[in-house]
């Protein structure tokens, strides 16, 4: 193997059963939900809830409602490379992709990767090394290059062999607004995704993605209560289509409100100018068990191995990737 970065794909189906793997990232949502007594229960309704939401956007030519159904695939990228003369892998990303499946025709349209992405470089990031350069500071701090080491990977991931063998299109993240910010509706109306938001100011994690080469548009969907943000590539708006827009919608809405509830179940919609809080009191939980304390405990934990396994004893190596590997910003 050369000194140059490749990317193995695996990929293990999300449904009722799933149990997550030894090697499977346990700060993810799909693993958090899959632990405990209560794990079929818990992934049979947030699957349940996907179908529903994606029926209730896709009204046209499905009167009764149930004419479609979403399929998910959870998709583990991993980091292959030789340093000091041996071979060595390190898990990068994951995600999920989806498939949709309309049960009036029996055909399957293949959806959106990138839904609930995770990512052990990013965990290293906003969990060790951001506190460790704050530490003893009183005014916080973020360093120039910050994001820089997993904006590059991410891209050349996406412009790899692999991905391209595997992935028609670009991904879309879609994750929660910022509790930071301040949005503003506008007057743009999309049919699918619905009513765009602005935002006053770019979070830490807007920069953070923009330097995935992403760059991000907020939406709040039909019947929804509170804006989303989608992070991509290319154009948001008429490189994907309805139907594969609102497997996104559905997916990550359904997500949001399990552990977010506070944000995306609140009892009223978002208003004209709206700031975001997880101290909203007028919310309605979900019956789905999902622990936020744990996912934080283990994203330091998670950030540290990747210190331990990844940035410390390869540092040489990476740095001079980085160098000569040139990044488009989103």
């Amino acid at each position: 193997m050369s000194n140059e970065f490749t990317y193995r794909i695996t990929t293990t189906r999300f449904d009722e059963n799933y149990s997550p793997s030894e090697k499977s990232r346990t700060t993810t949502n799909f693993a958090n939900l899959a632990r405990g007594e209560h794990r079929q229960q818990n992934l049979r309704r947030t699957l349940s809830m996907i179908d529903h939401r994606f029926n209730d956007l896709a009204r046209r030519d499905n009167p009764t409602g149930d004419r479609y159904s979403v399929e998910l695939e959870i998709v583990s990228a991993e980091l292959q490379f030789n340093s000091k003369g041996a071979d060595h892998r390190f898990p990068l990303i994951e995600v999920l992709d989806m498939q949709i499946v309309d049960r009036d025709t029996g055909v399957r349209i293949p959806g959106i990767v990138g839904n609930n992405f995770s990512s052990y470089v990013r965990d290293f990031d906003f969990s060790v090394r951001l506190p460790a350069v704050n530490e003893g500071r009183s005014e916080f701090i973020v360093p120039g290059d910050f994001g820089d080491l997993h904006g590059k990977l991410f891209q050349h991931f996406l412009n790899s062999e692999a991905y391209r063998e595997r992935f028609e299109v670009d991904p879309v993240i879609c994750i929660s607004v910022s509790t930071s910010g301040t949005y503003r509706r506008t007057g743009h109306h999309h049919p699918t995704l619905g009513v765009e938001y602005q935002q006053d100011d770019y979070s830490l994690t807007d920069e953070y993605f923009r330097k995935m080469g992403l760059q991000v548009r907020y939406f709040l969907p039909p019947g929804g209560v509170a804006p989303l943000a989608f992070y991509f590539r290319g154009d948001l708006l008429s490189d994907y289509t309805d139907l594969q827009l609102i497997g996104t919608v559905s997916v990550m809405e359904t997500f949001q409100r399990i552990y977010r509830p506070e944000i995306y179940n609140a009892t009223s919609p978002a208003a004209e100018i709206y700031r975001p809080t997880l101290e909203q009191k007028d919310y309605s939980p979900t019956p789905i068990i999902y622990d936020r304390a744990e996912r934080s405990q283990l994203a330091k934990k998670q950030g540290k191995y990747t210190e331990d396994h990844l940035v410390e004893p390869h540092r040489e190596l990476l740095e001079q990737w980085a160098a000569r590997y040139p990044v488009l910003v989103g």
